[in-house]
């Protein structure tokens, strides 16, 4: 039913039922600002609040278990020295150690080696480490209270049988005969009683506290910064530590678990979800108030650029009526009988007109294309040229003039393919043929004091390039570049992707920055020799295959010049066209 209803409404708007070009504007709008906003703001807020939780229970694993590493290092170092002191009492030679204060000299030097060891085993973090006897009597350099060990909750809850490492957990120190209740440090137990019944020290004790207060720091910071509950447990179920904080336990609840690897305590950290979902619920309410403002403001917005679009339209369907009426016809079908049926053909009308001009630009360009290439060939009259150079020829053939005859033939065959006008595209291995005879007149004028170098492979010359490019190049060197002829021309050809590159250096005369910055700055037209030149090669390159084309010159005053031309891979097909790679 609602999916009809909004079928309707649908074509409601779209058939021209609500007239107002405002109307749809805003409708539109709306629906193209509103499904993206709130889309976007959904996607975000869930993308966010898993990251975020992702995040934060990642962190409380990580501190839970440095919490574990840090606690396992203080196991790891009593249960150690409690090793080393066992150690030391089980040897039989320790026979002078007894469960009495020392009377003879052997006894009083036992007695000091004994402590002089303890005091080598303390640490900046050790508070004390005694042996205590079944008599009272201990060893151990502060000063303890026997009787006070009772005051320890694990140690009154020892049982007397008991072998191996006792782990007595967290209390205050206040059983040494010197402290005070109120400046007892917390402290971290380990007891463990010997059992030697060939010895002198069976039913001792070795008692090693260590202090707690950077621990138990730890845990305090843990609980603060994660607000999660926590609690260690021996594996007997006693408590060895707790937080402050009372706590109700869920199944709904976030827990960190770690188990200790040197007495099996388990650390557990109890964080109620609505606390670990705390940060996305914050950003779930802030993404709902930005998702509302932004709706108010996309309402408002849309209002007031509707009203101002439509009036715009308004005035712009009066304009294109005035200056297309009566010449354009309709191309595009209009529908609706708003005001934007009545813009629809008034564009169509402006889109017509502005496609014949296109057009019309379009063949002027062509043809003037043409006629600038035709212009660069259409300077002398190739018949009575030819005709006038082959008499000459002949002529200084029955004189006996080889030098003559010979720079005749090959400016004849020079000119024969400049004034070929039936191609503008000729192959490579064609135009450097061009430049070789152009080259042998120049070396029949000066001699052979220049030297010309040609590295190009056979497969390149297949591809195209204008005609009569080179030459103007070559001429340039000659009467710019060389002083009487003397230098040396390097003409490299290279393949580089689906591209010609091809460069020609020399080391004449070269040019200063001016005027290399303009030589290829239009002005008026040169005469003489040198006409056609850099500029007009230039210009050849980007008629034919577009601006990205063409030349690129580099010189230095008395160092000589480089140009270096790049252009499209084309060959000739068998029709006479060109045809690209």
């Amino acid at each position: 039913m609602k999916v009809q209803w909004l079928q309707r409404f649908y074509r409601r708007i779209l058939s021209g039922s609500y007239r107002s070009i405002r109307t749809k504007l805003l409708f539109c709008f709306l629906i193209v600002t509103l499904i993206p906003l709130l889309s976007l703001g959904a996607l975000s807020y869930y993308q966010s609040a898993r990251m975020i939780n992702s995040q934060f229970g990642k962190y409380g694993e990580n501190a839970v278990a440095q919490l574990e590493q840090q606690t396992n290092s203080s196991l790891s170092r009593m249960k150690q020295m409690s090793e080393t002191i066992y150690s030391y009492l089980m040897d039989p030679a320790r026979t002078d150690l007894g469960n009495r204060a020392p009377v003879t000299y052997n006894e009083i030097i036992e007695k000091n080696d004994f402590e002089a060891l303890l005091t080598s085993l303390r640490t900046d973090l050790t508070a004390g480490i005694y042996i205590i006897t079944p008599s009272g009597y201990y060893y151990g350099e502060n000063n303890l209270d026997v009787n006070k060990l009772g005051n320890i909750p694990a140690w009154k809850a020892k049982p007397a049988s008991y072998q191996g490492t006792y782990w007595l957990g967290f209390y205050m120190q206040n059983h040494a005969s010197s402290s005070e209740s109120d400046s007892s440090p917390p402290v971290l137990g380990l007891a463990m009683p010997i059992h030697n019944s060939n010895g002198t020290h069976d039913g001792s004790t070795i008692l090693i506290e260590e202090n707690a207060q950077e621990l138990l720091h730890m845990y305090r910071l843990f609980e603060e910064d994660t607000k999660a509950h926590l609690t260690i447990k021996a594996p007997d179920g006693r408590i060895v530590y707790k937080s402050a904080s009372a706590i109700t336990p869920k199944d709904s609840d976030i827990i960190w678990k770690r188990t200790l690897a040197v007495n099996q305590w388990t650390i557990e950290a109890r964080l109620p979800s609505k606390a670990f979902y705390q940060s996305s619920g914050i950003i779930r309410s802030n993404t709902i108030i930005v998702a509302v403002i932004s709706c108010i403001l996309a309402f408002g917005l849309a209002y007031i650029f509707s009203s101002h679009f439509t009036s715009r339209i308004r005035t712009l369907k009066d304009s294109m009526q005035k200056v297309s009426f009566g010449k354009l016809d309709t191309r595009m079908p209009v529908e609706g009988r708003d005001e934007l049926g009545s813009l629809d053909m008034s564009f169509n009308r402006m889109v017509s007109g502005v496609q014949t001009l296109i057009q019309e630009v379009e063949q002027s360009e062509r043809l003037k294309k043409e006629a600038e290439l035709r212009a660069f060939h259409y300077q002398i009259n190739p018949h009575l040229l030819f005709n006038t150079l082959n008499s000459i020829q002949w002529k200084a053939r029955l004189e006996g003039a080889e030098d003559i005859r010979q720079m005749l033939y090959h400016l004849t065959m020079v000119l024969e393919g400049n004034l070929d006008i039936s191609q503008e595209l000729i192959t490579l291995g064609r135009e450097l043929r061009m430049i070789e005879h152009f080259l042998k007149i120049q070396e029949i004028r000066y001699g052979a004091v220049f030297h010309y170098e040609l590295h190009c492979r056979e497969e390149l010359k297949q591809y195209l390039i204008p005609r009569m490019t080179l030459q103007p190049l070559f001429e340039n060197i000659f009467f710019h570049g060389f002083t009487d002829g003397i230098g040396v021309i390097e003409l490299d050809v290279k393949e580089e992707a689906e591209e010609l590159l091809l460069t020609i250096r020399d080391n004449g005369a070269g040019m200063t920055a001016e005027k290399l910055e303009h030589l290829f700055t239009a002005g008026p037209k040169r005469r003489g020799r040198g006409g056609l030149g850099v500029q007009n090669a230039d210009q050849k390159f980007k008629l034919h295959f577009g601006p990205q084309y063409g030349l690129t010159v580099y010189s230095t005053k008395g160092e000589g010049t480089t140009i270096i031309i790049r252009w499209p891979q084309k060959e000739e097909r068998s029709d006479g066209y060109s045809q690209e790679n």
